[in-house]
């Protein structure tokens, strides 16, 4: 109340500054829409641009959830719809492209997952001989001392 009044008494007169009291009038219905749009309306719109761009980066192999709350595999993408693989007995159902609510599993991070897990496995099988090599070493220590 008081900046309305602060703001009220910075014209001169009332009948000489008709267009300064309607300043007044219409700045905090301004600010509200201001307020509105950097605390609603801006952050939906980058949340929706986010969606987008997740649904067009969509690939066959990925696992995804719909906004139903079906999880399965995505087995074949056409233009705005996609088919998904529900269960062990191989269920497929089509749905539309806006129907992802998200992607749980890209097949490109399995294939990395993969990946990883295959140099991880080849760097302990070529570590295993070295550890044999000394284990047989202690235990051929051992038979000398004994």
């Amino acid at each position: 109340m008081n900046l309305f009044m602060l703001l009220e008494s910075t014209g001169t007169d009332a009948g000489a500054n008709p267009s300064g009291n309607m300043l007044v009038m219409f700045l905090p219905l301004i600010l509200v829409f201001a307020l509105m749009y950097f605390f609603m309306i801006r952050p939906q719109k980058k949340q929706e641009r986010m969606d987008a761009q997740m649904r067009d980066s969509l690939q066959v192999g990925d696992e995804v959830t719909t906004i139903g709350g079906i999880i399965g595999r995505v087995v074949s993408i056409k233009d705005e719809t996609f088919t998904l693989e529900t269960s062990r007995d191989r269920t497929k159902i089509r749905f539309l492209r806006t129907a992802i609510k998200s992607v749980d599993v890209k097949v490109a991070d399995r294939y990395a997952e993969a990946e990883a897990a295959k140099a991880e496995e080849a760097s302990a099988t070529e570590e295993a001989p070295v550890e044999e090599k000394s284990a047989s070493k202690k235990k051929s220590k051992k038979n000398d001392v004994e």
